[in-house]
């Protein structure tokens, strides 16, 4: 295969090749060690600290990528059963596409009720899959034929479900009973499953209560060390006569607390202000922040828009506070003039519920940096 060229080496929403991926050695082997002894994988961590990044590197390791069909769903925007086999269904014939036409074709024999999306480019040959939303009539059905599908492939299958905690909030009371079911029968395809609300994810894998209790080994995602990172980065740099000084690194990683995104975006902005043959120094981190927040001006003008005064308030409170501990004490509602205990909790619900405000620890920040170093900056 061609190796693709990178101008920027600190690439940001995507995975190229383990060249342009910093470390997770341990991890990927853990995962390769799982799946090859044939048990299920919980992946719990923050999001944005690289979870999907990973999955993609260990499905990019020779012995995976020859041995299984390693297929990844993400049902972070699925709101139903329907839409999520919607997806699974589409992402296992993606999968096939490149396969031998044979296997699309027993694809279709497996799946049925499928079939109607079927096409074939009059001029390449290629294979579609052209459904609607509308077309999945018995979604219990669907579902059994593609696990039918998957037990039955020519190859052992590993299917990465990012965001699996969507299940838990969809209108049938029975998904996670239904999937469980499904997957304990499975002999011939291993899951990773991903998540990022860890008290959801824990709750749904750890509960006796629940069809998934110890279903799977539960694996958490920790912050790349610093020294890692550090000698990631200046390699990286190294290799395009470019050089970094470490306390730039530092700062940056305190900053944002080791999440991989952020720090990312941050170093693919310097380095893009980096000239070859010069050298990264702290000056430039002011503007390369202000640079990347800029950018997403008219969509955090646009999210804020959408809120509630109220919450507003409340957001603006928690990003000028940065970090709040005792976030319906009369300290931290007097100095920032909200209503009430009551009204602080009222508005909170909801940007945690969307994720806009996240809680670890009973420790209360705004989960986007950018966001809320605009937020405190602007409002």
């Amino acid at each position: 295969m061609k190796e693709q060229i990178v101008n920027n080496p600190f690439i940001v929403g995507k995975y190229v090749s383990d060249k342009y991926f910093c470390d997770r050695s341990e991890e990927t082997s853990f995962l390769h060690k799982q799946i090859e002894n044939g048990r299920n994988i919980a992946l719990i961590s923050p999001r944005r600290m690289g979870k999907t990044g990973l999955i993609a590197h260990y499905f990019a390791q020779p012995d995976v990528r020859d041995k299984y069909n390693a297929i990844f769903v993400d049902i972070y925007p699925t709101v139903s059963l329907v839409e999520f086999v919607y997806l699974l269904g589409k992402a296992v014939f993606d999968k096939l596409k490149s396969k031998p036409q044979i296997w699309s074709e027993r694809f279709f024999n497996i799946v049925r009720s499928m079939r109607l999306g079927f096409r074939l480019d009059a001029q390449t040959g290629a294979p579609s899959l052209d459904i609607s939303l509308g077309d999945i009539t018995a979604p219990q059905v669907t579902l059994d034929e593609i696990f039918e599908y998957l037990e039955t492939a020519e190859q052992p299958c590993v299917v990465a479900i990012d965001e699996f905690q969507q299940i838990a909030s969809y209108p049938e009371s029975n998904t996670e009973a239904l999937l469980r079911s499904q997957i304990q029968r499975c002999v011939n395809t291993q899951f990773i499953f991903s998540g990022s609300k860890r008290h959801m994810m824990s709750n749904m894998f750890n509960s006796p209560a629940k069809p998934f209790y110890q279903s799977s080994v539960t694996m958490g995602l920790e912050a790349i060390p610093l020294s890692v990172y550090s000698a990631f980065a200046a390699q990286m740099f190294a290799e395009r006569n470019r050089s970094i000084i470490p306390e730039v690194m530092e700062e940056i990683y305190d900053k944002y607390d080791g999440c991989t995104w952020f720090i990312q975006m941050m170093m693919n902005e310097l380095f893009s202000m980096t000239p070859e043959g010069g050298t990264c120094v702290k000056d430039l981190i002011a503007k390369a922040k202000e640079n990347v927040v800029d950018r997403q001006y008219m969509a955090y003008q646009e999210q804020l828009a959408n809120l509630p005064q109220k919450q507003k308030q409340l957001l603006q409170a928690i990003a000028k506070e940065k970090n709040v501990r005792g976030i319906t004490s009369a300290a931290f509602i007097n100095k920032y003039k909200l209503s009430s205990a009551s009204s602080v909790q009222a508005a909170l619900k909801p940007l945690l519920a969307a994720d806009i405000v996240t809680s670890v620890d009973n420790c209360y920040r705004i989960y986007d940096y950018f966001f809320a170093e605009w937020v405190a900056k602007e409002m």
